[in-house]
């Protein structure tokens, strides 16, 4: 009788202990499932919230023609480029309009972090090595503490490596020259994108003693796209300050950006034979009206150095 009785006092608190194991795990399947909802609203809300839309392909290369853009080179990508100018178009069938002569600059410039990037080039005019570095002090974006405009800083040296007359007493210092540039862009649209880029070129020695060591132009860059691919480019410098009335002329160029994918191929005609900046700006003497203009082109490939990151073009 007592073994009966104790049988049966067992089975009753083994079923109060499964009853309550029971309710546990629907307890805590029914936490469970709200923390995942929980967790699920504050992933909506996190997609929800608005974010900072940054303006991209501006223009298809980190130069408009003849100077830089407010695009910048993506971090850890290499953008290699050849610059090629022919003579001057007015030289006829004789020199096969300008093809028989011909100046090429070819430049590496390297993105070490989003918003910061250097380069080095050389060019056959002139015999200069060039070197500049480039920081995108703000981006223009939309949504979140909006900014209308791309504001870039660029600083630069151009080295002249011309053999000299050792009777001049020519120094170091005297092949060297400077140009500072702050670029003010604004992609107005899809198919419109328009720059400012007031700059400063100093030149160590000068022609003339009554030259100005200085020389100041406002840089006017602009894209208009014509399809998917291919785009209208302007660029220009008009001169302020510091250059030889009736000697200088501003360079302008013009033409076509063409892009095959990871390339940008330009064609363009100016009246510049200079690719960097001391040389286009203050040794441009070439008229527009007297067709002394020349053909050119411009080419770039981009290589991603390191994994894992974007071109910002």
């Amino acid at each position: 009788m007592n073994k009966i009785l104790l049988a049966l006092c067992l089975a009753f608190f083994f079923q109060i202990a499964q009853a309550q194991t029971d309710s546990t795990k629907d307890f805590l399947k029914i936490e469970n499932d709200e923390l995942d909802d929980i967790e699920k609203l504050l992933e909506d809300e996190e997609n929800e919230k608005p974010k900072k839309e940054f303006a991209r392909y501006a223009f298809k290369s980190t130069r408009v023609v003849m100077g830089q853009s407010m695009e910048m080179v993506g971090k850890g990508v290499l953008d290699f480029r050849i610059l090629h100018r022919f003579g001057m178009l007015k030289g006829g069938v004789y020199e096969l309009f300008g093809l028989d002569q011909a100046s090429m600059r070819m430049s590496f410039d390297y993105g070490i972090a989003k918003n910061l990037s250097i380069g080095i080039g050389r060019s056959t005019f002139g015999k200069e090595f060039d070197g500049h570095f480039k920081w995108r002090i703000a981006h223009q974006h939309t949504n979140v503490n909006p900014i209308p405009f791309s504001l870039i800083w660029v600083s630069g040296i151009t080295i002249n490596t011309i053999k000299a007359d050792p009777q001049l007493h020519y120094f170091f210092s005297n092949r060297v020259a400077y140009f500072n540039q702050l670029i003010i862009g604004r992609k107005f649209s899809d198919g419109f994108t328009l720059q400012l880029s007031p700059t400063l070129v100093h030149r160590n020695l000068v022609e003339l003693r009554s030259d100005n060591n200085d020389m100041y132009a406002l840089g006017v860059g602009s894209r208009i796209r014509i399809t998917k691919r291919t785009s209208f480019i302007l660029d220009a410098y008009p001169l302020l300050y510091g250059y030889r009335q009736n000697y200088h002329v501003f360079p302008m160029s013009i033409g076509f950006d063409i892009e095959t994918g990871g390339h940008v191929f330009q064609l363009h005609v100016s009246n510049a034979r200079g690719m960097n900046e001391k040389a286009f700006i203050t040794e441009t003497t070439q008229k527009w009206d007297k067709g002394e203009i020349n053909f050119g082109f411009n080419l770039s490939r981009v290589f991603t150095i390191k994994k894992n990151t974007q071109a910002n073009f």
